[in-house]
């Protein structure tokens, strides 16, 4: 029986076991979501500082100071970043201090080095006063010990792992990366870098499917492609499931004579969870899950179709398996008409980019499923509902950025 795209969402979606939690350290936490709360273990800045290279001082002291009246002062010690003074500032002295240094007591501001006559002297002119408290990073100022710094559920990039090292964390619990298998099947397909012979093509489904998985920040492992041999099929099927947390296929699903996959993978004990889905293109998908709660995602070997399901099914799937929330949908312009398909939920590669002030899309040049190079210069999914007239330019349509590709400036 079809079912609808958004059913295929549902039964997907029902069917995600989240994974468990690591430790890693900082060097390994890129791209990784966040299992844990973080809160502050000391206030931020932890102690009161120097915002500038200068002199702190009692504001009181040089309130007057002028180029034409400057005032001298006695520097009493100096202090670098690092150090703790020990000896209050009095009025008439002044400290030198280096950017982070700690602020030394009864010191109420900080006169920037240009503004003196400079460093090296017993006594120092100040030419102008600034606002009194100025260049003073107060202990606190930017966050309290115990305030939530980092939320559980958020995606680590270089700022959340800035924020803890600067905290002292050393490691963190996040969700574990899902294991991935990508399965390609057909005695019709050959290397990249083989001799071609009769009626036979090039892989293209393995290397589409492996690549569209790093560009989400996994690493997939690749087995050996499987031939229409049952026995053999069987045994590739066996060796991906027992090693991945989601397995990806790609051929071998439609109602072929060798189309044994669906039937191999129920003697594996995967349950099918659906089989077709009301869209165009990637009709003959299979999704399926094991006792254990391992997905399988078998796409159809045509490759936009492919990569059409990889996109709108397995993407989702891979970001709920980690705790991430899916990719967001958006919606654009059309410049030029979109082809609807009045009974099946369409979707067509194509450009999205930005143009005074909103967002304008179009379709790729090629739109049958087995026109490969469609992908030249697509950044985006577009999709709409089935309809029985096209949609015409200027109407809204719904937009999926390519995991690996950014907006456009310009068409």
């Amino acid at each position: 029986m079809m079912i609808t795209v958004q059913e295929a969402h549902r039964l997907i979606s029902q069917s995600i076991v989240p994974l468990g939690i690591e430790e890693l350290p900082l060097g390994l936490l890129q791209g990784r979501v966040l299992a844990q709360e973080i809160t502050a273990p000391f206030s931020l800045p932890r102690f009161t500082n120097a915002a500038m290279d200068g002199f702190a001082l009692k504001w009181d002291d040089i309130s007057t100071a002028s180029r034409e009246s400057p005032v001298r002062m006695h520097v009493a010690q100096q202090i670098q970043a690092g150090t703790l003074s020990t000896l209050p500032v009095a009025s008439g002295c002044c400290a030198e201090i280096m950017t982070g240094a700690p602020m030394p007591e009864g010191a109420d501001t900080v006169v920037q080095f240009e503004e003196s006559s400079g460093f090296g002297s017993a006594c120092v002119e100040i030419y102008k006063a600034p606002k009194q408290g100025a260049n003073v990073r107060y202990c606190g100022e930017e966050m309290a010990a115990g305030e939530i710094v980092l939320r559980k559920g958020m995606s680590i990039s270089p700022s959340e792992i800035a924020i803890l090292a600067s905290f002292g964390c050393a490691s963190a619990m996040v969700q574990s990366v899902p294991k991935v298998s990508i399965v390609t099947v057909g005695d019709e397909v050959r290397s990249p870098g083989e001799e071609l012979s009769g009626a036979e093509i090039y892989n293209c489904n393995r290397f589409l499917l492996e690549a569209a998985c790093r560009s989400t920040g996994i690493e997939p492992a690749m087995l050996p492609h499987a031939p229409d041999d049952r026995k053999r099929l069987h045994e590739v099927l066996e060796l991906a499931i027992n090693s991945c947390d989601l397995l990806i296929t790609a051929g071998g699903i439609s109602m072929g004579e060798y189309d044994f996959v669906q039937e191999e993978l129920s003697l594996l004990g995967v349950t099918k969870k659906f089989w077709n889905v009301a869209q165009k293109p990637g009709k003959p998908l299979y999704v399926g899950a094991t006792n254990e709660g391992k997905l399988v995602f078998s796409l159809p070997g045509n490759p936009v179709s492919s990569l059409v399901c990889f996109v709108e099914y397995c993407v989702p799937a891979l970001f709920a398996l980690q705790g991430k929330s899916a990719p967001d949908k958006f919606y654009a312009v059309l410049a030029e008409p979109f082809p609807a398909d009045k009974k099946r939920h369409r979707f067509l590669l194509g450009k999205v980019w930005a143009e005074d002030g909103r967002l304008l899309c179009r379709i790729s040049p090629k739109v049958e499923s087995h026109m490969i190079t469609s992908v030249i210069g697509s950044n985006c999914l577009l999709e709409t509902a089935p309809s029985s007239v096209p949609l015409s330019p200027g109407s809204e349509i719904l937009c999926t950025m390519l995991p690996w590709a950014g907006l456009l400036a310009e068409s």
